[in-house]
């Protein structure tokens, strides 16, 4: 087994935090931690990005095989994109982080605004 070393400047598993540590990739990855989704569909879950940004992460979290995408059996015919076993293996820590987020944003802003009086 290798072991890495985030403190290495060459390490790769800075790549991975690099990867993972992205708001986009956080929000499609606990997105999709809901339920599979169409791109539509995921487009329409995760407020404010763009059609290239949503297609370079996808494209990105795949490319990284946490994400798969599925062709459906559809007329027209469809994709489906959903999390791997790695991508669900995620789930926790970053749900973890999420919510670390939403509860101390507001801390976060007093903080900043006391700072910058």
């Amino acid at each position: 087994m290798v072991a890495y070393d985030v403190f290495l400047a060459d390490c790769p598993a800075r790549t991975t935090l690099e990867l993972i540590s992205d708001t986009w990739s956080v929000v499609v990855v606990v997105a999709l931690g809901r339920s599979p989704a169409r791109y539509s569909e995921l487009r329409e879950k995760v407020g404010g990005i763009s059609k290239k940004m949503l297609t370079q992460t996808l494209r990105r979290l795949g490319e990284n095989g946490l994400v798969e995408r599925r062709t459906l059996a559809t007329a027209p015919p469809g994709t489906e994109y959903r999390l791997t076993d790695l991508g669900r293996s995620l789930l926790e820590p970053l749900a973890a982080l999420s919510r670390w987020a939403e509860d101390n944003t507001g801390a976060l802003l007093d903080a900043r605004a006391e700072r910058s009086a």
